[in-house]
């Protein structure tokens, strides 16, 4: 039978020091990348309701959806799947920090935004555009990036900060490992 895994592992893996600076690395550029790519949508999408140019609302939209269709979901995903490497394979964990249960919850549910709500909206802009027609609600090319934005920046601010303490679990495990004995090291001649 294997020992229960403890805080910092993956399975019963804990992440070495050169993986998880990797993984962080890899975590902190994708969650920049997604920050970045989001306050461009913010400004074409300003363009896009703005501007009195057909052409220019049009190139707006076509900006958004390049971004939307091949930028933003990899970079979402890649934000996602790194953030839940460092969490099971840190001392953080998934479910022991309060700060670190918002970040995943508020990362899934951008992501999901990101895939159900603003790749279907932009695509909606382009198809009006390019038909000649105005756009069908201008604050949809908005709303999403100005939503995603204020998310993003709130992550960042907790990931900085480590606002709330533990968890329930949290404190249930800090108590346990305060609990345990230390293990004998080796005898001294």
């Amino acid at each position: 039978m294997f020992p229960a895994p403890g805080p910092g592992t993956v399975g019963c893996v804990k992440l070495s020091r050169p993986a998880r600076r990797a993984h962080l690395v890899i975590h902190v550029t994708a969650s920049a990348g997604w920050l970045g790519l989001t306050v461009g949508l913010l400004a074409l999408g300003v363009t896009a309701t703005t501007t009195g140019s057909p052409a220019a609302v049009e190139a707006s939209v076509r900006a958004m959806k390049l971004f939307a269709d091949w930028l933003l979901l990899p970079l979402a995903l890649l934000t996602l799947g790194s953030g839940l490497v460092l969490s099971l394979g840190t001392p953080w964990g998934l479910a022991r920090h309060r700060w670190v249960v918002t970040k995943f919850w508020l990362t899934l549910a951008t992501t999901a935004a990101t895939a159900f709500a603003l790749r279907p909206g932009v695509d909606a802009a382009v198809a009006a555009a390019a038909a000649g027609h105005p756009l069908p609600d201008g604050g949809d090319v908005l709303a999403g990036p100005v939503v995603s934005l204020s998310a993003y920046l709130f992550m960042t601010a907790v990931s900085i900060l480590k606002p709330w303490g533990l968890t329930r679990r949290g404190r249930r495990l800090r108590a346990a490992a305060a609990r345990r004995p230390e293990p004998a090291g080796p005898a001294r001649p």
